[in-house]
């Protein structure tokens, strides 16, 4: 099969686009006929070696994928052949990824697609729903009529935080670094949105929450504690996701009299269990049309270097180039 793949950590030039063997299943897995795969930032750094993880060699690369079953282990229960599936937590704690035309994935990591959802949308919207979905509903328990933040709303998390929140009947204030990303925060289903680079934030958010913001959802990979927790509300609830190498001060007399509670996660620490919960009503989402990530460009997967190439030069030097998720098709 086709694979885009590595033999050692390094710059998107190590990634080679070649043949290697068709994976062979056991019990518990689910051989998948990938139709479509999308990139996200951690493969980044997962390729580049900056995330230490033991890889196997070659190791295909890649977390997100969407496609067709083409073959179930004697164990699996949930799926048959030809069944629409979805999902991610591939390509990194040993498991092999899924830019390649077959992807061996155990069933506990998969989700059907929606009749109504592409394989692209899918594929686009796994990583990034899933991350939204934990830290707004598990950890900062966002009820209906409460007030979200979320700085950068355009991104592939922002964008799914927003789109959530409205979903439940919450009002969203988000970020964005141009007015057109502005306006893409509003159709998705911001209250307000506001350039970073040239508008008040201050004065939004004083606008449509003059007590404080419940939940500040920071995607960013800076962070400014202090803008966070002065626009906190009484209780209010702190999400950080990103940001590996970040060492910012924390205002802890603002923030402990204020009851706040801040979480920090990572995507792939939560269970199987857990991210089936977020799957199962991103599905419901995304089968009503409630829910979908947005997709800068299709590539095809023998472009997978360049595609390495162009978001690492998005995510770590903020070229401003994309506004969405790159997917890769085989």
């Amino acid at each position: 099969m086709k694979a885009a793949y590595i033999e050692k950590t390094g710059s998107p030039k190590n990634i080679v686009f070649g043949n290697l063997p068709k994976p062979e299943l056991s019990e518990t897995q689910v051989l998948v006929k990938v139709a479509a795969a999308a990139l996200n930032p951690v493969d980044t750094y997962i390729r580049a070696g900056t995330i230490q993880m033991d890889l196997p060699l070659p190791f295909v690369v890649g977390c997100d994928l969407a496609g067709v079953v083409e073959a179930v282990g004697p164990k699996v229960e949930r799926f048959k052949q030809g069944d629409r599936v979805w999902g991610s937590n591939q390509g990194m704690l040993g498991r092999q990824g899924t830019f390649a035309e077959y992807a061996a994935v155990e069933e506990c990591w998969l989700y059907n697609t929606p009749e109504e959802v592409s394989d692209e949308d899918a594929a686009a919207t796994a990583l990034v729903g899933i991350t939204a979905h934990l830290g707004t509903f598990r950890d900062a328990q966002l009820k209906m009529g409460e007030t979200l933040f979320v700085n950068g709303g355009t991104g592939g998390v922002g964008s799914c935080v927003i789109q959530m929140a409205k979903a439940i009947g919450a009002r969203v204030i988000a970020t964005a670094g141009s007015d057109e990303k502005a306006l893409a925060c509003r159709q998705l289903g911001a209250t307000m949105a506001v350039n970073y680079k040239t508008d008040d934030i201050a004065a939004a958010i004083q606008r449509v929450a003059p007590d404080g913001v419940d939940v500040w959802f920071e995607t960013r990979r800076e962070h400014d504690f202090d803008q966070a927790v002065d626009h906190l509300a009484l209780g209010g609830r702190l999400i950080v996701m990103a940001g590996r190498e970040a060492c910012p001060p924390f205002p802890v007399g603002k923030f402990y009299v204020k009851d706040c509670k801040m979480f920090g996660f990572a995507m792939f620490n939560a269970s199987p269990q857990e991210q089936r919960k977020c799957a199962a009503e991103m599905n419901r989402w995304m089968a009503k049309g409630k829910l979908r990530a947005k997709i800068d460009r299709v590539m095809p997967l023998a472009q997978a270097a360049a595609a390495h190439r162009l978001q690492e030069q998005n995510t770590i030097k903020g070229a401003g180039t994309l506004a969405g998720k790159i997917v890769l098709k085989p």
